[in-house]
């Protein structure tokens, strides 16, 4: 996965593997990966193998992509299935580690990849809210769940980036523009010093609810709310009415795209991606 993620110095890309959840496809080409046949994620926690392959994949990777960032994920891990696997579950008596205590080992061993390959890690704020005072002290964490994530995190000396999935997701098509546009990555944060520690925002989206039929329309022009919000001031944003300041500007980006062959859904539609209601020119539609 790529992730583009917006501060006020413009797009920074950081490549993402997420890992030990989100990777059961893996095990298509490393069916050893896999704890068992039935427990296809998390992967592996008790084999060095598994932590080799990450490591060959992310000295690859380290040629593609000569960024500050990589994003190791560890969001949704559900490790029942470790406690359900012979050689796991043997692995973790022997550790003496509970299926929650081997999460955080993972999270930590593939931190250690990383750092070794001069990468700053990213992690889903799940890492950060399970285990924080373990994480590295470089990790950058990654908001997604819902608010007050980033300011406990700069709270505690770690830079954040903002995903509010109630705000920022585009697959949330009852979102509209304007609360993309409203949206605060530092709400809660008064602190001059930890404000500098959020380094930015991402609006995501996630495949399941979107191919080529409607991957455009699902984006734009959400996604540009969020970019002017994120390159504009807090004080610009809450000044004066939205409708009359913003609102037209990004009609008017909405119609240059169409121009461009960007199939960009109408602004104000009751759906993000719902069709116009009615006749009109793309500015007012």
């Amino acid at each position: 996965m790529l992730n583009f993620y917006a501060k006020l110095r413009g797009i920074n890309i950081m490549a993402e593997v997420d890992v030990p959840g989100h990777a059961e496809s893996w095990g298509k080409g490393y069916p050893d990966l896999w704890p068992s046949s039935s427990c296809r994620e998390p992967l592996d926690v008790s084999k060095n193998y598994t932590f080799d392959v990450i490591s060959g994949m992310l000295t690859d990777m380290r040629e593609i992509f000569p960024f500050e960032l990589f994003h190791l994920g560890g969001d949704e891990v559900n490790t029942d299935c470790w406690n359900t696997t012979p050689h796991v579950k043997e692995w973790l008596q022997d550790k003496n580690l509970t299926t929650k205590e081997a999460y955080q080992y993972f999270v930590l061993r593939a931190q250690q990849i990383a750092l070794s390959k001069n990468w700053t890690p990213v992690n889903w704020e799940e890492t950060f809210n399970t285990f924080a005072e373990n994480l590295h002290p470089r990790t950058v964490v990654h908001n997604w769940l819902g608010p007050g994530v980033c300011p406990k995190a700069v709270a505690k000396g770690f830079r954040c980036i903002f995903s509010n999935q109630g705000v920022w997701y585009l697959d949330h098509l009852d979102v509209p523009w304007h609360e993309f546009y409203t949206a605060e990555p530092l709400e809660g944060i008064d602190d001059s010093s930890q404000q500098k520690l959020v380094l930015g925002g991402e609006v995501c989206m996630w495949a399941e609810t979107a191919d080529t039929s409607n991957v455009q329309q699902t984006i734009w022009p959400r996604a540009a709310a969020a970019a002017e919000r994120l390159w504009s001031s807090k004080e610009a944003i809450s000044s004066g009415n939205i409708n009359e300041t913003a609102l037209p500007r990004l009609h008017y980006f909405r119609c240059l795209l169409n121009r461009r062959g960007v199939q960009a859904a109408p602004l104000t539609n009751k759906l993000a991606r719902t069709p116009p209601i009615g006749p009109g020119s793309c500015y007012i539609q």
